[in-house]
């Protein structure tokens, strides 16, 4: 298992994970829309994207963050705003060493918290961050407000 920062080298890889990911949480196919949203993110640096590799070399997890900062607590966080492990792959500890490395990334960047949301009845990815040492915000709702129109 090798999880590293991923290069454009590896975007044809993490397209077709990225799009498994988005098809997972009910989202429309759109495979070249997904290349190209990742490849401006390495493109432009403004995300950090590790890949999980097999022992054989083949990619099968990724996470995604976004660097971000609270106002309240001065502080600077990282959303960790994806998590995928390709179904074939699940349950052999790719998910867990993508977190930890995530958290170790987060930590050599000077970075204090790691944030993250996920569906409500997502239970098994709970359970992982969890187990992991993130906690449940029940102090705050949160919202959004789509820009793009009615």
């Amino acid at each position: 298992m090798d999880i590293s920062m991923c290069r454009m080298a590896d975007l044809d890889a993490l397209a077709a994970l990225f799009e498994a990911y988005r098809r997972f949480y009910r989202a429309p196919a759109d495979a070249e829309g997904a290349r190209r949203f990742l490849q401006e993110r390495l493109e432009t640096g403004d995300a950090v994207i590790l890949l999980a590799r097999s022992s054989a070399g083949q990619a099968v997890g990724f996470t995604q963050l976004y660097p971000s900062f609270s106002s309240v607590r001065m502080l600077r966080l990282w959303i960790l705003n994806d998590l995928y492990v390709a179904r074939e792959a699940r349950g052999r500890g790719y998910g867990r060493a993508l977190m930890d490395a995530a958290r170790r990334r987060a930590l050599g960047a000077g970075v204090s918290i790691l944030a993250l949301a996920t569906e409500r009845d997502n239970h098994l990815a709970k359970r992982l961050y969890e187990s992991c040492g993130y906690v449940l915000d029940t102090e705050f709702d949160h919202y959004e407000l789509d820009l793009r129109g009615p």
